[in-house]
């Protein structure tokens, strides 16, 4: 497995089987030349079977924080430490990129991404709600 930044919007879209649409072009330039957003893609045999993707997320008072925004994993490939893997190697950007730290929403049923995000290191740090606004 190999583990890379990806930095074009062909990278991209040759992993769109691995997010929940397509990878339009359009939005795809604008998150790589978005400062802040990062997308981790892992190959096996040249072909991409995971992604992780982060938002560095700022604020006056705290400084810089990752937020992990999602992560996949084709389903032939996983329970195989990928997503651990993918995880590990985003907090590990976060930290050279100096953040003082990463977070994941996920949702309090969802085992497998409990499991994967424990197994990377992650703490529970208790529940809350998340609330959202539709589009009109």
């Amino acid at each position: 497995m190999d583990i890379r930044t990806a930095r074009t919007v062909a990278e991209l879209q040759a992993a769109e089987g691995l997010f929940d649409g397509p990878a339009r072009a359009d939005w795809s330039e604008r998150f790589l030349a978005a400062p802040g957003h990062l997308m981790l893609i892992a190959y096996v045999d040249g072909a991409p079977v995971g992604m992780v993707s982060g938002i560095e997320m700022i604020h006056p008072d705290k400084g810089t924080e990752m937020c992990l925004y999602e992560l996949s994993v084709d389903e032939g490939h996983r329970r195989r430490g990928l997503g651990r893997a993918l995880t590990e190697a985003l907090a590990a950007e976060a930290e050279a990129r100096g953040c003082y730290g990463m977070w994941v929403g996920v949702d309090t049923d969802n085992e497998a991404a409990l499991a994967t995000y424990r197994a990377a290191g992650a703490r529970d740090e208790g529940v809350f709600r998340m609330l959202g606004w539709p589009r009109p």
